[in-house]
């Protein structure tokens, strides 16, 4: 048969390329600033677009989004084309998905540093720019899936089932946890609330880890790793094994992130169980990346590329075991809202992502430029360097770990907190932060010199923008007697069938039970709506992203009932949209911020002044000052519209409650302001620091009350 002569896209790989590069170093740079606010927080500068809260889902954006996904595509857009034996569908389509992209993640760093957030982790993104990443990753597929068709291969290789996995994964959970009712441009409430907000966040939180940091960095694995090796995949059948055993088991494991919540247990079970299950084929996944190279470890001493890919295997299966290990209860109650998960997330971001996607970089870039990588040196100094820093890094935030949970928990022998003071865990863990900040630092010089040595890598040499290539056009026959499943890889929509309802099945067990059974969720009467000023400074919490640094979530431990109240109920939070339970504690937890043993917990005052200057009131303390809380003046014209989207979702205001919900606000404030001239104040009830302390002041009263009624003695 004839051959065909085509060209490779090689101009649209070179730009995903430049984009991971700069987005990587800006994403890190970010994370450095945030590792030093926990040490020095007049390093949020004293202005609302930098405090931790505003710039941490910029860095956390950044490098999944930005720098990985950049990589991703680069990676993807190579390699499918020569898998396929064919250019991109469409180079429109690929200069749009370019283009969206970057479009995409500046919106995001503009959006979250104005405190434009939905406030769900890894999902912050309002609702306009989510509707975007959908048009994008459609536009994405379509092109990848449009390659497929017209490839002139007959089978699909392994690394184009984990590209299929990604793309559809991706899509279903980013749709289902997106929808949200808009206020207006920039605003927008989650139809999910409470316990099943949580639930479906958390299914898409854990699983944007599986299907976007993990499923297509295995694809590109699968490739990268035997061609820099020159040597076949160890085992066809493992890899089979491994890509439908993992994308059946991943999408059970999100409630892994929510055991000992208020989450129903059958559903905390579930998350558990799958969850240990996922170390059988997380770890086929690296055991046949790792034995791809037998007999091939001598050029692992030379090759920079290979020593970055061992690394980053070796750290995706430390990930791998590690997270199943902290999804059993007896390990989860002392790991979770320490700085373990904190740790745990950065051996996987920075070992098995960063690491993959410079040696994909270091191996790609000299082949399309048609030069050598200028230096090897430097490319193995990169590697040390960027070693060195992840141990600097993750061993700091691990004793971190063992000094929180170890104050935290521990009793005087008379039978009280020995630490009843929160502050006194975040003064022992200052020279951990300072490690870890200098190992973060470690990585970005060697990210940097990295970057050096491969602009002139791409200055020395001549880019190929149209790369030919020749093979015989693809002939569908029959094949008697094969597998089924060398069926499907000759069949990729029949592949995309199979493979999207392996990913549904565990998403419809886990998450339709908790809409359609409605005693999963009970309620409890003294639970009330926000009222309307509360419903504001809510919602300026969410903007301060101070879920990043409280949680609301009181765990059913006597350490945590003494330090906090009551633990939570799964009733409490009906009228959230969205939860806010955190995953980290830099700060203590607020669910019972409003009142402790029946009365007002802190004064007015106290919130006013510690907003204004935290420090003042403890010079411990690592949170920013929110000062402009203080002057900028609350914004009630939103009012009537959110208080008729709660009505909506169900949340029992009275009929016609919107036409005077403001006055029921300003009502509530002047209370407020009332209060704290008594106590040397001047303010006035319009203004943002009211309705975040009105918030605040409810934290916990209403569970109180349930409490009084049943007749339980509240925690002394």
């Amino acid at each position: 048969m004839e051959n065909q002569t085509f060209y490779y896209d090689n101009k649209i790989v070179k730009y995903f390329a430049y984009a991971t590069l700069f987005w990587g170093v800006i994403g890190m740079v970010v994370g450095l600033l945030l590792a030093l606010q926990l040490i020095w927080p007049d390093l949020s500068f004293g202005i609302p677009y930098t405090t931790f809260g505003r710039i941490r889902p910029i860095h956390t954006n950044a490098v999944i989004f930005a720098f990985v996904g950049n990589g991703m595509f680069t990676g993807i857009y190579y390699s499918l084309q020569r898998l396929c034996k064919a250019r991109m569908f469409s180079d429109i389509l690929s200069q749009i998905n370019f283009w969206g992209w970057q479009l995409i993640i500046v919106l995001a760093a503009v959006s979250f540093a104005c405190g434009m957030t939905v406030g769900k982790e890894y999902a912050e993104l309002e609702w306009p720019i989510d509707i975007l990443v959908a048009l994008i990753w459609v536009v994405f597929g379509w092109n990848m899936f449009g390659t497929i068709i017209k490839r002139r291969t007959s089978h699909l290789y392994v690394a184009i089932w984990f590209y299929i996995a990604t793309f559809v994964t991706i899509a279903i959970l980013h749709i289902t946890n997106s929808i949200a009712i808009p206020v207006n441009l920039f605003k927008s409430y989650p139809v999910y609330a409470g316990v099943q907000d949580a639930l479906v966040q958390w299914w898409y939180g854990h699983n944007a880890v599986a299907f976007f940091l993990t499923t297509p960095f295995l694809g590109l694995m699968y490739y990268y790793l035997p061609k820099a090796a020159n040597r076949p995949i160890y085992s066809y059948r493992l890899s089979i094994v491994h890509f439908w055993a993992l994308i059946f088991m991943y999408i059970w494991a999100g409630p892994h992130h929510l055991i000992y919540s208020a989450l129903p247990n059958w559903a905390q079970s579930l998350g558990i169980v799958f969850s240990v299950a996922l170390i059988a084929p997380s770890w086929g996944g690296m055991v046949n990346g790792l034995l791809t190279l037998r007999g091939a470890w001598d050029k692992v001493r030379e090759d920079p590329v290979l020593k970055f890919m061992v690394v980053a295997v070796t750290a995706y299966g430390m990930s791998t075991f590690e997270g199943p290990m902290m999804s059993t209860k007896t390990v989860n109650a002392i790991s979770h809202f320490t700085d373990w998960t904190v740790g745990h997330a950065h051996i996987g971001a920075l070992g098995w992502n960063g690491f993959m996607t410079f040696a994909v970089l270091y191996w790609l870039l000299p082949r399309i430029f048609r030069t050598k990588l200028y230096s090897t040196s430097m490319a193995n100094a990169h590697f040390w360097i960027g070693t060195i820093g992840i141990i600097f890094y993750a061993v700091p935030l691990y004793w971190g770990a063992i000094t929180q949970f170890s104050m935290w928990k521990e009793f005087t022998q008379e039978g009280f907190l020995k630490y009843p003071n929160f502050l006194e865990t975040v003064t022992q863990l200052k020279p951990m932060y300072m490690a870890r900040a200098l190992g973060g630092g470690l990585y970005i010089v060697g990210t940097v010199l990295g970057l050096y040595n491969l602009i002139l890598t791409v200055k020395g040499g001549n880019f190929l923008a149209e790369e030919a290539a020749s093979a015989p056009a693809l002939v569908s026959t029959s094949h008697t007697g094969e597998s089924k499943h060398r069926w499907l890889e000759r069949n990729p929509v029949p592949f995309l069938i199979v493979a999207l309802l392996a990913v549904l099945v565990g998403g419809l067990i886990e998450i339709v039970p908790l809409y359609l059974i409605k005693s999963n969720v009970p309620t409890i009467a003294s639970v009330k709506p926000y009222t309307p000023l509360e419903l504001q400074g809510r919602d300026i919490y969410v903007r301060e992203g101070c879920y990043t640094c409280h949680s609301q979530q009181v765990r059913p431990f006597r350490s945590e009932t003494e330090r906090y109240g009551e633990y939570a109920k799964a009733g409490e939070y009906v009228y959230d949209h969205p939860f806010q339970w955190g995953s980290k504690r830099n700060g203590p937890d607020l669910s019972r911020e409003g009142v402790v043993n029946g009365k007002q917990y802190k004064p007015n005052s106290w919130h006013y002044n510690h907003m204004e200057n935290p420090q003042k009131l403890n010079a411990q303390s690592i949170m920013p000052s929110y000062k402009w809380l203080l002057g900028d003046k609350l914004d009630i014209s939103t009012t009537p519209r959110k208080i008729r989207i709660m009505q909506y979702l169900g949340v029992p205001y009275p009929e016609g409650f919107d036409k005077v919900a403001n006055q029921d606000l300003m009502n509530q404030a002047q209370g407020i302001v009332d209060d704290l001239k008594i106590q040397g104040i001047q303010t006035t009830p319009d203004r943002e620091i009211i309705a975040v302390i009105a918030y605040l002041q409810r934290l916990g009263k209403d569970v109180h009350a349930a409490d009084q009624t049943a007749g339980i003695a509240p925690l002394k």
